[in-house]
């Protein structure tokens, strides 16, 4: 996979697949977001094959350039090589026991989002009015937002009583979408535009910043307070099923 030149959607889906089949041989709780992931993926090739984008091609380069840097961030890491903060926090995060399923999806969209998808925008916008990408952008958003009750869904697989702690939180797929979808809509388009009106040379460090900036907010799903973090343990003791097992719920 390291040395795949990836240039169409297929591909990323054949790279997922390979990091989804890692994952499960090694029972790696990385593979949660893979899992989620590959389905976003296929939603978005069901919409460029349904012409729902204004510009399928292009919302096609837009997600093989946003999963290729997950793609590489998670090769970088298994290869103890440098990577994005944002994404160091969240690969960190699937070597602990007690971190939920959920809270492994939420961190491994805050890097991927929050960082990597402006990154994305912006350069395939590069010297082109990346307004005119506003409108595909955004249609990502009603994607990732369309999965959040099948995501509900495959973590009652994980553990039944799951159902009944979303009523008892009121709604935690609210807090998926809140987190996710809104920061994503508004701080990932904002950034992307602000990072294609960047001098090159200024680039990198603005991207360092916000990279930081990303990776303190991965505070938010690992330490959410004693309340949270309690019914989290409790969640994560009821958890049902090996890690390749949970995968595999995420992934069908």
């Amino acid at each position: 996979m390291s040395n795949l030149q990836i240039k169409t959607i297929d591909q990323v889906i054949a790279a997922l697949d390979q990091i989804i089949l890692d994952c499960i041989e090694n029972e790696d709780c990385a593979g949660y977001f893979a899992a989620l992931y590959r389905k976003v993926t296929i939603k978005v090739k069901e919409g460029i094959e349904q012409n729902t984008f204004q510009n399928g091609p292009r919302m096609e380069h837009l997600d093989v350039v946003f999963a290729t840097r997950y793609i590489r961030a998670y090769e970088a890491y298994k290869n103890d090589q440098p990577l994005t903060h944002s994404w160091q926090v969240a690969f960190d995060l699937s070597l602990q026991y007690w971190p939920i399923v959920l809270q492994h999806l939420l961190i491994g969209m805050n890097a991927h989002i929050n960082l990597d998808l402006g990154i994305a925008a912006a350069e395939i916008s590069e010297n082109k009015n990346i307004d005119n990408l506003q409108e595909d952008f955004d249609k990502i958003n009603v994607i990732l937002s369309s999965l959040v009750h099948e995501v509900d869904d495959d973590l009652a697989e994980v553990w039944p009583t799951f159902r009944i702690i979303v009523k008892a939180l009121g709604k935690v797929d609210d807090y998926l979408v809140d987190f996710s979808m809104k920061l994503a809509r508004d701080g990932a388009w904002k950034f992307a535009k602000e990072l294609s009106e960047t001098p090159d040379q200024l680039k990198n460090e603005m991207i360092s910043t916000r990279d930081q900036k990303v990776s303190r907010k991965a505070g938010l799903i690992t330490r959410p307070g004693f309340l949270i973090s309690t019914i989290f343990k409790w969640i994560r003791l009821g958890e049902r099923g090996s890690v390749a097992k949970k995968i595999e719920d995420l992934k069908n």
